[in-house]
């Protein structure tokens, strides 16, 4: 009677082994696809493309004291961002939090890049570079508003510095010359220069413009650099449309000079008075007694009245040889101007040119 009850207990182990087998089989297959889907999750996450800047130029700015939420927070407000909770996980996971990992500065935003490309820019601190410009500049803090604008730093911070005159005297200005150390061109530089470094280096640039060859041009007709820079601005107001004609009126400027004239440049009357939407200069304009006004006072003013290009620089580095010591505007208000050597020539040409403004009720 033992035998059927053996022989019983032996299938139902078997039985019982095979479901067992099969519920591990089961559970392995769950687990193999749970991790597949997981890897293929990861990978998504990490390498495929979640950054689309439509192949725009698309720059994100990370200023000083940002978390990395905040960071990232830029990145997405740029709108290149395909998925927000996929990047922001992977900057956790990539330890983006971590005290540190978070570099200020600009980063151009890499078009069809993964998360991970991303966070190790960002990590990286390797920024792009911006091409720093800045011209039509007359006072102090008109430079400050733009260099502000184009690199992480605030007018107030800018212009302290240009206003100290300790600072200024520890780059060879004063505080109503340091405007000539900036000579406008396009220099390559870093977002977040701090102010004093950018000071540096326009001394710097600066340094580099007054190549030996400019040196000698100015000392052959007896002038500083400062007095270069301040009679380029002045011609530079008086030409700002032809720059070929620079050279004939910095020449007009030298042969008063020479003379012992008065400049007599109406937009040093323009400066002194501190109104630049003065379009005719009137006698009233004239009579404002400051130092930047030429035709009370001989010689230069005492600082530039506008940042002067490199053409009028050169202008007067370079004039040209003439015997003109007056200029007028032209009566068919094409921008160029009437020269004269003598003062019976100019008030012809004066009385040309304001018949023609009166024609036109200007």
């Amino acid at each position: 009677m033992s035998e059927p009850v053996k022989k019983s207990t032996l299938e139902e182990r078997r039985a019982l082994s095979t479901r067992r087998r099969n519920r591990y089989a089961t559970v392995a297959v769950v687990l193999g696809l749970g991790l597949v889907c997981f890897s293929y999750y990861f990978y998504q996450i990490f390498f495929t493309a979640n950054i689309d800047t439509k192949s725009r130029p698309t720059y994100v700015y990370v200023r000083r004291g940002y978390n990395w939420q905040r960071a990232l927070k830029e990145v997405e407000n740029t709108d290149a961002v395909i998925d927000r909770l996929s990047l922001f996980f992977v900057g956790r996971l990539m330890g983006y939090d971590k005290p540190g990992a978070v570099k200020p500065g600009r980063y151009e935003l890499p078009d069809q890049g993964s998360n991970r490309d991303l966070i190790n820019l960002l990590k990286s601190g390797r920024q792009s570079p911006l091409r720093l410009t800045f011209t039509n500049v007359r006072l102090r803090r008109e430079l400050a508003l733009k260099l502000s604008k184009q690199i992480d730093a605030r007018p107030r911070q800018i212009d302290s510095l240009l206003s100290s005159p300790d600072y200024t005297r520890s780059l060879g200005f004063d505080t109503t010359t340091v405007l000539a150390m900036f000579i406008p061109n396009t220099y390559e530089l870093y977002w977040n220069t701090t102010p004093q470094n950018l000071m540096q280096r326009m001394k710097t640039e600066y340094e580099k413009f007054w190549t030996p060859a400019r040196d000698e041009a100015r000392q052959s007709r007896g002038l500083t650099r400062l007095q270069v820079s301040t009679l380029a601005s002045i011609v530079e107001a008086e030409q700002q449309q032809h720059a070929d004609e620079r050279p004939r009126i910095a020449g007009v400027y030298l042969n008063r000079l020479k003379r012992g004239m008065k400049l007599q440049a109406d937009p040093t009357v323009v400066y002194a008075n501190g109104d630049f939407g003065i379009k005719r200069v009137l006698n009233v304009h004239l009579r404002k007694d400051s130092p930047y006004n030429t035709y009370l006072y001989a010689g230069l003013p005492p600082g530039p009245i506008n940042l002067p290009s490199i053409a009028s620089l050169n202008a007067v580095l370079h004039p040209e040889e003439n015997s003109y010591l007056f200029f007028c505007a032209k009566e068919d208000f094409s921008g160029y101007h009437a020269f004269a050597a003598n003062e019976q020539q100019h008030l012809v040409n004066a009385r040309r040119y304001q018949a023609a403004l009166n024609r036109n009720g200007m």
